[in-house]
């Protein structure tokens, strides 16, 4: 059996942990930042293929104790580099630490590089190439305070970028991050699910996936199909099972809506690029002033922050009245908001029913839940009733 680490955003690990276990993960353990699992190299490309939430798949290789830098040159020396991909790759190494003794990450990336190189001229008489922009193979090396552990990237490009965005809007939020949300509301169609705020789709494109049956890593290639050990026929009956389950593109119950016509124009172009423009419906429209496409449902938002809004105090402005839209016409839904200006909280006027610490790359977030339900706006007595 290998090993193996998936990454993920912070605050999904137990997301993560959950989809590799549907896939056949054995031993999914959960630290901060991703989950370490068990299995063969065809759980490997599945979880690549099918995972909606992991950020890398990686495949550990090497494992050793050091005292310091050259312990870990001389470990990972002593790996048969040239048994995982040939010399005609280019490399990159990314070298990451917690509570280590090491004075300097940089200065370990170019010593395993050398170790890398050293073991490929010993073997082959020539070294591979550096490529730090697009490499054919990245390697990791994560340190703790006393072990060095080294992984082959298997997945290559970040697993977040599925290949259907067209082009990004302002502040995009990333796809495995919206799917890892959408994953902790519990939506599922034919459940309406409408996102009003929608900006360039991404909560609605991830949506449509799921309620497809669409596994998010079948329209893109990953690292794993440059190692030497690349099993073509696995993978290929791999992406048929996926691609002969996958669901037509029928109308579905996903909504979106903007109050920009440009980011609108972004989602439609979106949409157009999953071939899904007739399967969800957007609409120009401001979250203030509109009304819900369904008596109940999933809203799911990220609402613009900071420099995306502007001024705090038009932000301030616009978080109470967001609640009494809210409050006033969206009774029966249950209401998903993810923002890393945690003023919303008090602002907003609603009593959150779950609180869920995220992290949108390195920014601090919470997804807050309210459910909104009948009777939560008590009606104002008449003035003749009033004393």
């Amino acid at each position: 059996m290998e090993r193996f680490f998936a990454t993920c955003p912070r605050g999904l690990e137990q997301v993560l942990a959950a989809e590799l276990a549907a896939l056949g993960a054995r031993e999914a353990r959960t630290v901060d930042g991703g989950a370490s699992f068990g299995g063969n190299l065809g759980l490997c490309y599945a979880a690549n293929l099918e995972s909606r939430v992991a950020s890398r798949v990686l495949w550990q290789v090497g494992h050793a104790r050091y005292r310091g830098e050259h312990d870990i040159f001389e470990a990972a020396r002593a790996l048969p580099w040239t048994r995982f991909f040939d010399v005609g790759c280019t490399i990159r190494v990314n070298v990451s630490a917690i509570k280590s003794p090491v004075k300097s990450l940089d200065f370990v990336t170019l010593r395993v590089k050398d170790a890398v190189c050293d073991g490929f001229r010993a073997a082959r008489g020539s070294r591979p190439d550096v490529d730090t922009e697009s490499p054919d193979v990245r390697i990791h090396a994560f340190l703790t305070r006393e072990d060095v552990t080294f992984y082959l990237d298997t997945s290559g490009a970040a697993l977040f970028r599925r290949g259907w965005r067209t082009r990004a809007g302002e502040a995009p939020l990333r796809e495995n991050l919206a799917a890892g949300i959408l994953k902790l509301t519990g939506w599922a169609a034919p459940v309406p699910l409408y996102d009003p705020m929608c900006g360039a789709g991404t909560f609605l494109v991830e949506a449509a996936m799921m309620a497809l049956d669409a596994a998010p890593g079948l329209d893109r290639v990953f690292g794993f199909e440059k190692l030497e050990n690349f099993d073509a026929k696995s993978w290929r009956n791999l992406q048929d099972r996926a691609r002969a389950r996958r669901q037509p593109p029928g109308r579905l119950p996903v909504y979106g809506s903007d109050k920009s016509g440009t980011a609108l124009g972004l989602a439609r172009e979106n949409l157009a690029a999953t071939g899904l423009t007739d399967a969800i419906q957007v609409k120009q429209m401001e979250v203030l002033d509109g009304g819900p496409p369904a008596e109940s449902g999933v809203m799911v938002m990220n609402p613009p922050y900071g420099e995306r809004l502007g001024e705090d105090a038009e932000l301030a402005a616009f978080y109470p009245k967001l609640g009494d839209a809210l409050k006033q016409r969206y009774t029966g839904w249950t209401t998903y908001i993810l923002t890393a200006d945690l003023r919303l909280a008090k602002l907003i006027g609603l009593k959150a029913s779950r609180r869920t610490p995220l992290y949108n790359g390195a920014l601090e977030c919470r997804l807050f839940e309210y459910k909104l339900v009948a009777g939560s706006m008590r009606p104002k007595k008449p003035l003749a009733d009033q004393p």
